[in-house]
């Protein structure tokens, strides 16, 4: 498959580049970033996927969260993909709203007109950009995966539907049970259908619950986040953890919010956690 540079920036010894190619995923053209460790100009290094929030695209996390220098010092790639399909033709929230269509493609497969001819962005992540990655770029094929807030829901989600996969999961703000919050249930309603049975196959509480094993996990949620009662939910996952006896680690950081702060404020953490699995 073909990829067009469309940037590159020296960083902390390594390469930040970003790439667009086809998606046979998502029937459009996708950009994605990769941050290349210099160690990976020697041999081949592992790679933390990183799944964006609403709004984002492949260039908050990139930019924003401060995670480069800590992954030159420990060799590791980190790729961030777009949050949804995007260009012409792609269908969007009929007004436009921020938490459906593009960029709120909420990592799962549309299976409702006209949704269903673009967002797949649950293959997308989970099949066609790692291929894609470890046939064109020098890392190795152990994953770890992580994100922020609906790429939170992403990384959990994806993480327990594909326990061979991933060598560990983490999240900053997830949101923890799409089923049963606003945000969530819009994205559903509208990708999915109305057979909430449909629902629970991209939620991470639900998933949890009958998952037969597990990989290590790491989430932080900020105190306070104006989202966190209505939205987030952190406490069904904990109970989820509890009910399985679930390796999960959930740290309420008093005083942060939802922004790119809270997490440059913690990202060295999280690496490091993924470091030691990887």
């Amino acid at each position: 498959m073909s990829l067009t540079q469309i940037s590159a920036a020296k960083a902390f010894g390594g390469w930040h580049k970003q790439f667009t190619h086809p998606s046979s995923s998502n029937h459009c053209d996708m950009r994605f970033a990769i941050y290349l460790p210099p160690q990976a100009e020697k041999q081949n290094v592992p790679v933390l996927y990183w799944l964006s929030g609403l709004t984002c695209t492949d260039e908050n996390f990139m930019q924003k969260a401060g995670a480069l220098r800590i992954a030159a010092e420990l060799g590791l790639a980190i790729v961030a993909p777009d949050t949804s399909p995007r260009g012409d033709g792609v269908a969007d929230d009929a007004d436009g709203a921020y938490d459906f269509g593009l960029g709120a493609g909420f990592y799962i497969n549309a299976t409702q007109p006209p949704f269903s001819q673009h967002y797949h962005m649950y293959n997308y992540v989970v099949n066609e950009l790692p291929e894609l990655i470890e046939q064109h770029f020098p890392v190795t094929s152990q994953r770890a995966i992580s994100g922020h807030s609906m790429g939170g829901h992403g990384a959990l989600s994806i993480a327990f539907k594909n326990l061979s996969r991933y060598t560990s999961v983490s999240a900053f703000s997830p949101i923890c049970h799409p089923i049963d919050c606003p945000w969530g249930q819009k994205a559903f309603n509208g990708y999915l259908g109305e057979n909430q049975q449909d629902w629970l196959e991209y939620d991470s509480v639900e998933l949890m619950k009958v998952a037969e094993s597990s990989v290590p996990m790491l989430v932080d949620q900020g105190s306070d986040d104006n989202f966190l009662n209505q939205q987030l939910k952190p406490e069904t996952l904990v109970e989820a953890a509890k009910m399985k006896n679930f390796p999960l680690t959930l740290r309420m950081q008093q005083g942060y919010d939802h922004s790119y702060f809270f997490i440059s404020s913690f990202i060295e953490d999280h690496l490091r956690f993924h470091a030691k699995y990887l």
